[in-house]
């Protein structure tokens, strides 16, 4: 049974994603206002750099996004003032824009509408011949855009296809159509950002059931599982007063990812660090130390790092150049099923992985696209009592995790004095705004009382004795 968990906040979008009860991944996504991955634009270009064969180009946003100038891409022609059609394909990070392409996708459950070219192409997961030829003569492609078959095309007839192709196609002209006549750059089409994402890549081929804690998820979501015919949806609104994370346990979950040592069945363990350059997964045998010899040991261990490797970093997102260490191995049979597995374990990601062989040193490289923010973006901050060298949970994610808890008092007992324990680290910034911070963590009705304490970890109880209120007098601070 899969599970998916869309929670809704403020200005924030979790979607987490559970199998057989473990988690798999977790999405997030800030409403910033920037552009985000998917979207397209119609654009102005604002500056050509030959030197290093890039385009500038104003679509409404603080800063200009960039191009890079490709043949393959028919874009080395483009000129200063030129209008142009872009669609995002990274975001913005510090200060550089987001990166764009010329070449527009429309993605579909079973297939997607394409403007590199005006061919029929197919998933590299779809190997029947058989199959390719019978879609490929019964689909009714519109003239001058490609069209890509994806892996669960196979799975429905082809005229869920072909109906899905159409609505793809009008979308596709009206944007067309929006940008000949509009005047100004802007966002022309939203493909539905992670949630869209999600539900064209996870609903179909499955049973599943989904959660949701807002009733326009819900209404999202419902509408959009009525074009899929391959899975059978069970969809529930969550309506407690505790958040949906909260509630079914995976904020803790989340919150474990902080940790860097992840143990493994056997006794062993593996160890994420994070560099400037990139990410180092360490593999250690710990205290699996029963094996009959050392090359049998180090096969077992590095087996079971490889599932949890595989696991970690989608689960964590993390993308660029990932270097693991493995135990040294001599066997090249048992080094590919390691790789075998490795790769396995990125089956039916979307971002594109690369698993290099072992190099010499018994070391493998990983090279995964980056699409969106790791866990640790989201979770974390600089700590502001170290000179930035030090990680703390994010100030507005520990006013969530608060809140949370105030939630779970209130469903119990209506309690108006609360005693928050707390990081001395937040200690500054709290008592900088104090109003915000009752605010954030919902507690305007409530006294409150604050103990900042050393450690990274906090706790809220109710007050419900009339001794306890008095003797942590010293440390009200609203109310």
């Amino acid at each position: 049974m899969k599970e998916i968990f869309i929670e809704r906040q403020k200005e924030l979008l979790r979607i987490a994603i559970k199998e057989k009860d473990e988690l798999k991944e977790c999405l997030i996504e800030e409403e910033t206002g920037e552009p985000y991955p998917g979207e397209i634009y119609k654009g102005i270009v604002k500056n050509i750099v030959p030197a290093i064969k890039c385009a500038f180009i104003d679509i409404g946003h603080k800063k200009n996004v960039y191009m890079y100038l490709d043949e393959k891409f028919k874009n080395t022609k483009l000129k200063k003032g030129e209008e142009i059609l872009v669609q995002v394909i990274k975001e913005d990070l510090g200060s550089k824009g987001a990166k764009v392409s010329n070449v527009l996708s429309l993605p579909g459950t079973y297939c997607v509408l394409e403007t590199i070219n005006k061919d029929i192409s197919f998933s590299k997961k779809i190997t029947d011949n058989n199959i390719k030829n019978y879609i490929a003569q019964n689909l009714k492609k519109p003239k001058g855009i490609g069209v890509k078959i994806r892996t669960n095309g196979v799975e429905v007839p082809i005229d869920v296809i072909n109906e899905e192709l159409n609505k793809l196609y009008d979308l596709y002209s009206n944007m067309c159509n929006k940008a000949k006549y509009s005047t100004g750059v802007g966002l022309l089409f939203d493909d539905g950002g992670i949630l869209g994402r999600v539900l064209r890549d996870k609903l179909s081929g499955t049973n599943l059931k989904i959660y949701v804690d807002n009733e326009e998820d819900y209404n999202y979501v419902s509408e959009f599982s009525r074009s899929i015919i391959d899975a059978k949806i069970n969809i529930k609104l969550h309506k407690e007063s505790r958040t949906l994370f909260a509630y079914y346990g995976i904020e803790r979950e989340i919150l474990s990812l902080r940790n860097n040592k992840i143990p493994l069945q056997c006794g062993g363990y593996i160890i994420i660090d994070r560099t400037e350059a990139m990410y180092v997964i360490d593999v250690n045998s710990g205290k699996n130390v029963k094996g009959s010899s050392i090359q049998k040991t180090a096969y077992i261990t590095n087996y079971q790092a490889a599932e949890e490797v595989a696991r970690q970093i989608r689960l964590r997102n993390l993308s660029g150049i990932i270097v693991v260490d493995f135990i040294d191995m001599d066997d090249e049979n048992n080094k590919q099923k390691i790789l075998n597995l490795l790769k396995e374990g990125f089956f039916g990601d979307k971002n594109k992985t690369i698993i290099y062989p072992f190099t010499e040193l018994n070391l493998v490289q990983i090279a995964r696209r980056r699409s969106g923010k790791s866990i640790y973006e989201y979770i974390e901050e600089d700590c502001g009592l170290c000179s930035g060298k030090g990680k703390r949970i994010k100030l507005s994610y520990m006013c969530m995790l608060i809140k949370n808890e105030v939630f779970r008092i209130d469903e119990q007992r209506e309690i108006k004095d609360l005693y928050i324990e707390l990081d001395e680290n937040y200690k500054k910034d709290i008592e900088g705004d104090i109003l915000s911070f009752i605010k954030n963590i919902s507690a305007l009705d409530k006294k409150v009382y604050i103990n900042y304490v050393k450690g990274e970890h906090f706790k809220v109880e109710p007050l419900i004795f009339m001794n306890q209120i008095e003797n942590l007098q010293i440390f009200k601070v609203y109310g």
